[in-house]
């Protein structure tokens, strides 16, 4: 794989190509990655994979006309025939007033901060079977568990610059590691699986391949003999596997590109309270070893922590720099590049804070609730707010959970549930995005 410096350099290059074949301006994306996947199952090997990429995307303008054009021939003849046609297209294209690059004055200066999310990559496909094994052996070694839908292991590291024609170069490296198990308890039509898994950017803190087994079988188990839930309005608590997915709903609805297309059920929310008071949600790009870390967006904007919502109350929208012209305001960089198009918009490492409330507390006082661990479909409005999915988990009764439950759905409007969210004080930095134990009281229930 190549250096930083050289992954810079090609985007930098590709960019003066384009600007003496006529482009007016232009950035450009260069991407590689390699990556090696071990799956087993039942104690044996299935599948080893490698893969290796490198990808360039170049995005002209000419006057107000663009247009993005993407490669993984990196000759120099490509090259030349890549910058021609883009500028071709670009003088072709529609005019667009709102796109262009980043404001100058706004590009990142200096060094980039430095995350701690590469420590080189080198892991062998003998250690990575080794994980996948164990991972499963322990899941399949806890009682009741009849079944495997097998274990994997992976790692993988990715480095990505970002160069501007005025101005911006910067590349950064970052690697990955995953660890899994899924099985399968009881037998017949009355089996249930679950899984347990764990990613980190750094091998040493992947968790113990022993304790994502145990746990996986712990889960599939704990599934059987599921009941029937009361059909009504009772509380709901999310575990934070699945209670992240709330907080994902509030990032589409303040996305640049909601707001300016006016599809969003927060469209005229900015400002307001649309949380329970105590409800603080936030972003975090510097975030040392997270997932989502990044040192600067898709646009070359140097990122920061972000309170999206304070205290209950919306605090920004996500802007990239199309949109916040349209909108007449500042980008807040969250722009988000792939190797083909232009930017869009995403967040870094996403958590809603932990409450005060200990998660048995959070329980105590719930008669008759349900608590859900898996979800399913994807019954969301992004418009209106409008909120209905399948989902599997536990009967709260009495302020305790008691036996599986399947087959229920639960639904609400995101603009109620929000209003009555409390957090437990378990949040734990685990996914891309994370949240504690979360309840939401008076939703809908219906047993399937």
């Amino acid at each position: 794989m190549l250096t930083l410096d050289q992954a810079r350099d090609h985007a930098q290059e590709i960019v003066a190509r384009a600007m003496r074949a006529g482009a007016d301006a232009g950035d450009a994306v260069f991407a590689a990655d390699a990556a090696l996947d071990v799956s087993v199952r039942l104690g044996k090997l299935e599948d080893v994979g490698r893969s290796e990429s490198a990808e360039l995307g170049l995005r002209v303008f000419v006057g107000a006309r663009s247009a993005s054009v993407s490669t993984s021939d990196l000759s120099s003849a490509a090259l030349d025939a890549l910058v021609e046609r883009a500028v071709a297209m670009a003088r072709e294209a529609p005019e667009d007033r709102w796109a262009g690059l980043a404001p100058e004055i706004r590009l990142m200066r200096g060094a980039a901060p430095l995350l701690d999310i590469d420590d080189g990559g080198q892991v062998s496909p003998e250690q990575l079977r080794d994980a996948a094994l164990a991972a499963e052996d322990e899941a399949r070694a806890v009682a009741g568990v009849t079944n495997s839908e097998g274990g994997g292991a992976s790692a993988s590291r990715m480095i990505w610059a970002l160069a501007t024609s005025h101005g911006f170069a910067s590349a950064y490296a970052a690697t990955g590691y995953g660890l899994s198990a899924s099985v399968i308890g009881g037998e017949g039509a009355g089996m249930q699986r679950d899984y347990a898994h764990h990613s980190t950017r750094l091998l040493r803190h992947l968790d113990a391949p022993e304790d994502i087994g145990r746990r996986a079988g712990e889960r599939a188990v704990a599934r059987l003999n599921p009941g029937r839930v009361a059909s009504g309005a009772m509380p709901v608590v999310f575990d934070p596997r699945v209670g992240g997915s709330l907080v994902g709903h509030l990032v589409g609805a303040i996305g640049g590109q909601a707001i300016t297309r006016r599809t969003s059920f927060l469209l005229e929310a900015l400002g307001t309270q649309v949380f329970a008071s105590g409800i603080t949600i936030r972003d975090d790009p510097h975030r040392p070893h997270g997932l989502r870390s990044r040192p600067f967006d898709g646009e070359g904007l140097p990122v920061s922590p972000t309170a999206l919502v304070e205290d209950g109350v919306l605090e920004t929208w996500l802007l990239d720099s199309a949109s916040a012209r349209q909108l007449g305001l500042e980008p807040t960089g969250h722009a988000a590049r792939g190797i083909g198009g232009g930017p869009g918009v995403s967040t870094s490492n996403v958590y809603l804070a932990a409450g005060a409330m200990p998660v048995a507390t959070l329980f105590g006082d719930i008669a008759d609730g349900v608590y859900v661990t898996e979800l399913i479909g994807q019954g969301v409005n992004g418009v209106t707010g409008d909120y209905s999915r399948g989902a599997a988990g536990f009967r709260i009764e009495g302020g305790q959970i008691t036996g599986p439950a399947a087959e229920f759905t639960i639904a609400g409007n995101l603009r109620d549930m929000y209003r009555q969210m409390i957090a437990a004080n378990d949040l734990e930095f685990r996914y891309g995005v994370n949240v504690p134990t979360l309840r939401i009281d008076g939703m809908t229930v219906a047993s399937g």
